[in-house]
């Protein structure tokens, strides 16, 4: 049985489940390791090799890192043009090359359906890892990316999104969360805690931090950021079958004091590719991060706060 105590130099591990393991190697050092591949979520294979190698690497920068190298994983049909898994491959390493990281190799099998990602390794020093449970009460909730990626992916499917809509879906999947995470590195210990919004929606990545800080997250359901077209193709019914699952998994930690409809209910449980970062931060602090991201050329957005509680719940009001 697995013991934290026999492990020290293991700083995040299954201990206290967290967007990626964390391995002290000295007293600047420690790697950061991580994994994530999926089946297709646009048609376009380049585009889609991209995001993969985003949502993969977005887990270093949740836990305040860079990117240093990454494995791809893919799996492949028999009967499947080669030349798509190409296109896919150059995506990737783009996207990796982009990251300022390098491509190291990988490993692809025979598959039904194509699929794909990296396995990634990152660094980070030993005294500035972001978790998830550092969430403070007080701490004011900062989204780098706008949501809705689910909603717009299986529009796309449905053959009801417009060319703009997907558009604008595609561009916020294919950005890294890298300079959100030295915008973060750059205010230093002020910025608590930290996750990125990816399968389980906003609602399930957000419970988990409120879970392990023993607080709550408190939300202004109007100030969240959504993508071009979400709300309407929501209110349509439009919806991944991602958000029925994420429902059923945290509805008992989220509640609702606004008055909203169920449509509007079931869009932060959409799970999303490749989103941002939901930040902690201290009040005080407030300005100067979103000042660093804006120096980035990121977008971000003010949507909620940290309050005492011991439940690791939500309310969205």
């Amino acid at each position: 049985m697995f013991a934290p105590a026999d492990h020290p130099n293991l700083l995040v591990g299954l201990g206290e489940p967290d967007d990626a393991a964390v391995y002290k190697m000295d007293d600047e050092r420690a790697l950061i390791s991580t994994t994530d591949f999926f089946p297709p979520v646009v048609d376009d294979p380049y585009n889609f090799g991209a995001i993969a190698a985003a949502n993969a690497m977005s887990d270093v920068y949740a836990m305040g890192g860079d990117v240093l190298f990454a494995i791809n994983l893919a799996a492949w049909p028999n009967d499947l043009d080669p030349a798509y898994l190409s296109e896919i491959l150059r995506g990737g390493a783009d996207k990796v090359k982009e990251a300022g990281a390098v491509l190291a190799g990988g490993h692809t099998i025979a598959d039904p359906e194509p699929k794909y990602g990296l396995a990634v390794t990152g660094q980070v020093h030993p005294d500035l890892i972001l978790k998830k449970g550092g969430a403070q009460p007080g701490d004011v909730l900062i989204l780098t990316k706008a949501l809705g990626t689910g909603v717009i992916t299986t529009a796309l499917k449905q053959d009801k999104a417009t060319d703009d809509a997907v558009a604008a879906c595609v561009d916020s999947m294919l950005t890294l969360n890298k300079d959100a995470a030295a915008a973060a590195r750059a205010v230093g210990a002020a910025v608590h805690g930290a996750t990125d919004i990816t399968g389980f929606g906003l609602a399930g990545h957000a419970s988990e931090m409120a879970a392990l800080a023993k607080a709550k997250f408190v939300f202004e359901f109007d100030q969240l950021p959504w993508l071009p077209s979400v709300l309407d193709y929501a209110e349509q019914g439009i919806a991944p079958g991602g958000t029925g699952r994420n429902h059923i998994a945290f509805e008992d930690k989220v509640s609702f004091t606004k008055s909203v409809e169920y449509w509007q209910e079931r869009l932060v449980y959409d799970p999303q590719t490749s989103g941002g970062l939901l930040l902690s931060v201290a009040p005080e602090a407030k300005a100067q991060l979103l000042a660093e991201i804006a120096q980035r050329g990121q977008p971000a957005w003010v949507v909620g706060q940290v309050e005492a509680s011991d439940d690791g719940c939500l309310e969205f009001r």
